[in-house]
Formats: C-alpha cells, sequence, structure tokens
C-alpha cells in the first residue's frame, strides 16, 4: 500500500499567481483548512512544493512534515513574536 498524505490549505489563494491558484485547485484544495488525502507521489510532491508556503502536508499519522521528512515548526513553534510583546517584555523586565 502506498504512503498518504494529508494536505491541508492553510493559507488564502487570494494574490497567488494563476499558475499557483491552478496547482492548488489540482490538488483539490478549494476552501482554507479543507484537507485532502493523496498518495505520496513524486508528481503530488512537486505540486506541493510550489505551494508550501499556502499549504500544510501531514502523513497519514498525522505527523507534520517537511519535504526532506523533517517535522515542520508550527506557527506557535516559529520563536517569531508579534510585534511589539519584546519591547513590552523588556519594559516590564525594567521596571522590576
Amino acid at each position: 500500500m502506498a504512503k498518504k498524505l494529508k494536505v491541508t490549505l492553510v493559507r488564502s489563494i487570494i494574490g497567488l499567481s494563476p499558475k499557483q491558484e491552478a496547482t492548488v485547485h489540482a490538488l483539490g484544495l478549494r476552501h482554507i483548512r479543507q484537507v485532502v488525502e493523496h498518495d505520496d507521489t513524486p508528481t503530488i510532491r512537486g505540486m506541493i512544493s510550489h505551494v508550501v508556503f499556502a499549504v500544510e502536508v501531514t502523513e497519514g499519522r498525522g505527523a507534520a512534515v517537511a519535504e526532506q521528512g523533517e517535522p515542520k515548526a508550527s506557527r506557535a513553534n516559529t520563536g517569531i513574536e508579534p510585534s511589539g510583546s519584546k519591547k513590552k517584555a523588556e519594559r516590564s523586565e525594567a521596571k522590576s
């Protein structure tokens, strides 16, 4: 049995080039947070690589994967803080 990939659209297709938009539609994705399942083939991997910023890929067991099979960082774990939060933290430390 072939491996399966679950592909989720996580970003809007508004603003994508027509070619990228067509790739997202060819993957069967129409709405944000819609999930489709595909066989893990080089064709599907190539399509995903062209719109990797707009989709999230998980293997059948639900583990997030990047193109090389490494765990994909969730947005909560990227280490990027909202603007201003670092300054607020520094000010609160200075007051203490």
